[in-house]
């Protein structure tokens, strides 16, 4: 009895050792298809790993939320908006672990735009801290079935006719400001331009100040403030979103369309993040996940179905980088916000919002 329960013992500790290791993937709504998760773990299983890729069911919001899950340690791979990286009072760069991209596992770096790949918000000194996937612009979507003719400019949101009809993004206020910058034909980040300048800083952030007051009006044409992802609802005029929830909703059938402001809109970009703690055969499993999605696959996925700008030159067709070259524009491009600016944001935000100043 007691040779069975040691050799019972022996077979449990050996399945244990050998037990399945898990490729933890967090990640924006949309970014990672089932199908893709399939084709990944079937590259590892033939390379004889025996590591599993994994997306959480914690969907990316924004910065503070995104720093808080990362920290938490049950991060490996992360799906970073460029600006994160190294934007003051969220250390992200503390918690990533710089990318080789000669890697033969990361066989597809070669091919990634060059504008893209270097970006001195996303480096070390050690290297690139980010592997770009897609990027988009931040704009608002007309409901074509209501809205007859597109707004000229981003001042027309607070027409009274919009009230309760706009929808926003809650997890991030700093392209809430933006829009609210614009609408006073101001330049999107001129609260993170004015960071180091006090007297203008503390004109900005003042409680009757024209930012405050434009931003407040602006929060209460809003109807429904959105998380992880946009709805598209038929009882809205005008939704923000980041491109692929749009894009998705369009190729369901939704009558939506891109306002196209005489202001612009701002840009960002999402990339591929490696947590520190990944070494040995999660980093190589790591790479090959990462190397999949930067493939021409995926990048074609993005482009087609959530309507994003792909990162590299195997796609077919990048169409609004081919329409646009200066889509990246660096007057555009979300800033790795400062300490003080992300402060002063936050606070304008929440007064918009009814709380406490």
């Amino acid at each position: 009895m007691r040779n069975l329960l040691l050799g019972a013992m022996l077979t449990l500790g050996g399945t244990m050792a050998q037990a399945t290791e898990y490729l933890n993937i967090f990640t924006w709504d949309g970014y990672v298809a089932p199908e893709e998760v399939t084709a990944v773990n079937a590259l590892l299983k033939e390379q004889g790993y025996d590591i599993e890729v994994r997306v959480m069911d914690t969907l990316a919001e924004g910065p503070e939320q995104m720093f808080d899950v990362i920290r938490s340690g049950d991060v490996d791979v992360s799906f970073l908006t460029l600006n994160y990286i190294n934007m003051e009072g969220v250390p992200f760069s503390n918690l990533l672990q710089p990318i080789d991209t000669s890697s033969p596992r990361l066989s597809n770096a070669q091919a990634l735009l060059p504008e893209l790949s270097a970006i001195e918000m996303g480096m070390s000194d050690a290297g690139p801290l980010y592997l770009p996937f897609g990027g988009g612009a931040y704009g608002i979507w007309a409901n074509d079935d209501v809205v007859s003719e597109h707004p000229a400019s981003v001042a027309d949101l607070l027409k009274p006719e919009w009230s309760g009809r706009i929808s926003l993004t809650s997890g991030q206020v700093q392209p809430n400001v933006a829009l609210a910058l614009m609408a006073m034909g101001e330049a999107p980040f001129a609260v993170q331009d004015a960071s180091g300048d006090r007297k203008k800083m503390a004109e900005m952030q003042k409680a009757d100040g024209a930012l405050q007051q434009t931003l407040t009006a602006l929060y209460k044409q809003v109807g429904f403030f959105w998380s992880a992802g946009p709805e598209f609802r038929d009882d809205f005029a005008f939704v923000a979103s980041y491109g692929p929830g749009a894009s998705a909703h369009v190729a369901s059938g939704g009558n939506w369309s891109l306002v196209n402001f005489d202001e612009g809109s701002t840009v960002w970009l999402d990339t591929i993040n490696f947590s520190k703690t990944l070494e040995g055969d999660k980093l190589e499993a790591a790479e090959i996940f990462a190397n999949y999605f930067i493939g021409k696959e995926v990048q074609e996925r993005i482009v087609n179905g959530l309507g994003m700008v792909a990162a590299t030159t195997l796609v077919d067709a990048n169409p609004m980088l081919d329409e646009n070259p200066e889509f990246f524009a660096e007057e555009l491009f979300w800033p790795p916000y400062t300490k003080v600016a992300n402060n002063v944001m936050n606070m304008l935000s929440k007064r918009a919002s009814g709380g406490d100043s």
